[in-house]
């Protein structure tokens, strides 16, 4: 086989394992979900369909197949076919940069190592904001179209604190390459400890960008009856939650990438030690465990926080975290400048 066409093989085996780890986790991120906020709230979870409850995610799934797909008459129906779909796709673009592990043979355990892979997954997550934006506007209804402006000012707000957060991860890395920002953090030198005021930013963002409590303006159910999916059903429905889903385990997997070391855990000796199998898979499955840390986190503060008054969440993204990303900013590059 000729180089081109091991990589389109390779390529298309990442590409088929990523998404057969992706799907089942965002399936069981809504049991794990149900389940933790039956235990908060001191009631009985999930637990008939399969053992545990197991089961679940398919027979939710077989419900939102077999409900009608009814689209109102009211609507605009080609936007309105569109947005579902313009949700989902972003997490998956933003997915396919990030190293996942190290190395198996000589294969990267990423799909795309781009140069410039922090840049790409934040001109990716931006589109995501124009699906719900769609999906309000082509409602055609007042409840959706509330939520849908009030989802562009929120996501627009956070977008640039979240940018500004990073900025000083590659200052300190000297490039824009994720699998580089996890390399230089092999051995114990987490971001996490060197930045801890871009990591809180860039937290607080993140829940904001996925729409999560306390930041849940955009469907607000005691507001806006759903928010900007109030009008949909069955399958299109449910994209708008795989894809609240999809872009949290996103958000939680750059997290991990830029501030928890990605794939690497210190103190065993297995930062440097890719190339083997086993080695390989490790890496992975010390990857998955960090990403379910932040789940199990984005999950229970939906469950524990209040939700933030519209003016509340407008003040603490533009009269607070701006101005620190921006101040984290300066003080970090005169750091810089006097090393120098």
């Amino acid at each position: 086989m000729s180089p081109t066409e091991q990589f389109l093989l390779f390529s298309a085996f990442k590409i088929v394992g990523v998404i057969a780890i992706l799907m089942p986790m965002i399936a069981y991120s809504v049991v794990a979900e149900r389940r933790i906020s039956a235990f908060i709230q001191d009631r009985i979870g999930p637990n008939r369909v399969g053992p545990f409850g197991l089961l679940q995610p398919l027979a939710d799934g077989i419900k939102f197949i077999l409900k009608e797909d009814f689209t109102p008459a009211h609507v605009r129906k080609a936007y309105f076919w569109l947005a579902p779909a313009i949700t989902m796709v972003p997490a998956f673009l933003t997915i396919a940069v990030i190293p996942f592990g190290s190395m198996i043979g000589e294969q990267k355990m990423v799909i795309a190592d781009l140069n410039v892979g922090i840049l790409y997954t934040f001109g990716i997550v931006s589109l995501g904001v124009y699906g719900i934006v769609l999906a309000g506007y082509a409602s055609n209804s007042k409840y959706p179209f509330l939520g849908g402006i009030r989802s562009s000012a929120q996501m627009i707000s956070y977008e640039i604190a979240m940018g500004l957060s990073v900025i000083p991860v590659f200052l300190m890395v000297g490039d824009l390459n994720l699998t580089k920002v996890v390399e230089y953090q092999s051995g114990g030198a987490w971001l996490i400890f060197q930045q801890p005021i871009s990591f809180f930013i860039f937290l607080v963002a993140a829940f904001a960008e996925t729409n999560r409590l306390p930041f849940d303006m955009p469907e607000s159910e005691t507001e806006l009856v759903g928010g900007y999916h109030t009008e949909y059903s069955s399958m299109k429905f449910a994209l708008f939650f795989l894809g609240e889903y999809a872009n949290m385990i996103a958000a939680s997997a750059m997290m991990v990438t830029l501030f928890l070391g990605g794939w690497s855990l210190p103190f065993f000796g297995l930062d440097h030690a890719a190339g083997s199998v086993g080695v390989g898979i490790l890496h992975i499955l010390i990857f998955l465990g960090k990403v379910g840390f932040f789940l199990v986190g984005f999950i229970w503060v939906r469950w524990m926080w209040p939700r933030f008054r519209y003016d509340q969440l407008m003040h603490l993204g533009w009269e607070r975290l701006l101005p620190a990303g921006l101040v984290n900013i300066f003080l970090y590059s005169v750091w810089l400048w006097l090393r120098s």
